[in-house]
């Protein structure tokens, strides 16, 4: 596992990362969250052992990362914020220069590179230089030099930055299919990929940590958890006012155009079905209702915010 112990990173009199303490199991999916500035790639450079820590401990695998990092990043495929290339280097030339820092030889080397080509899409751009390609293809290249060792732990920072919807959900696709017998974490501001992809969620602010929970969880703390979206073909006059004389409903949000409401519930709690049948029994012009589950940016929000007032 990756073992995170008091880490802190300082520099000139600034503490970027501050007593971070966490573990990390293979078959972990970690969500790395926070606002820009809070420590997250400052936190996986000390991890990959770019960068030395003022105090405390990483080890990976049970190798101690400052002792012995070349061991550690044997280990590791890691994707840095802006994934920086070669950019006069072709995108075949690049990866054989990778394979070759890796060790990678022969049949072994054949299949990795035809495979992560493969599952990044950019076999039809391999003879292409890397600074003529788009942010997209610039990012996919970034992430098959990180995947071509086949590494025990992947390390992502915001790995789909600069992706249209399609390359989003496909590299999504990708990391739920490898992450099964890997240490992955991600770094991202795209806290619908946390939910897409995660299996565990951190946040940190100011270097310290916030909040260490499954997704689901964090989206169940939002006060968003259970609220009803209403949606209405037309407007009902002082539909608010009387949405909140219901017991279960502690708050109601109407937008301008008064044929959408948000209900949200007391304590957390599922007033959908009671909420249905006041409803219909009031004759209103219902078009659609829905429930949330919850919304993680919420949760990051108070959290953050609440952090900063302190």
């Amino acid at each position: 596992m990756i073992c995170i112990e008091q880490l802190s990173k300082r520099f000139a009199g600034y503490c970027a990362v501050d007593q971070l303490s966490f573990q990390v199991s293979p078959g972990e999916v970690l969500g790395f969250l926070g606002p820009n500035g809070a420590g997250k790639s400052t936190t996986m450079k000390m991890i990959t052992g770019y960068l030395t820590p003022s105090a405390g401990r990483v080890t990976v695998m049970g190798i101690d990362v400052a002792k012995d990092p070349a061991a550690a990043q044997r280990l590791i495929g890691y994707l840095p914020e802006g994934a920086p290339l070669y950019g006069d280097m072709s995108v075949v030339a690049f990866l054989n220069f990778i394979a070759d820092a890796r060790g990678l030889k022969g049949e072994l080397r054949k299949e990795r590179m035809a495979t992560v080509c493969a599952q990044v899409e950019i076999t039809g751009v391999l003879d292409k230089r890397i600074n003529t390609l788009s942010k997209g293809f610039a990012r996919r290249v970034g992430l098959a030099q990180a995947l071509l060792h086949d590494p025990k732990i992947l390390i992502l920072d915001e790995p789909t930055d600069g992706l249209d919807p399609n390359q989003k959900h496909q590299v999504r696709e990708l990391i739920r299919h490898i992450a099964h017998d890997k240490i992955v974490i991600i770094s991202t501001h795209i806290l619908e990929e946390v939910s897409a992809v995660c299996s565990r969620a951190i946040i940190i602010n100011q270097g310290r940590l916030l909040i260490d929970d499954k997704p689901q969880a964090l989206e169940a703390s939002s006060r968003f958890h259970n609220a009803v979206q209403i949606q209405l073909s037309e407007p009902v006059a002082g539909i608010a006012r009387k949405l909140l004389e219901l017991d279960y409903i502690c708050e109601v949000e109407e937008q301008e155009d008064g044929l959408t409401l948000m209900a949200f519930a007391q304590d957390g709690q599922m007033i959908l079905p009671a909420l249905a049948q006041y409803l219909e029994q009031q004759g209103w012009p219902l078009e659609n209702l829905h429930v949330e589950k919850g919304r993680l940016d919420d949760v990051f929000r108070e959290l953050t915010r609440s952090e900063e007032v302190a």
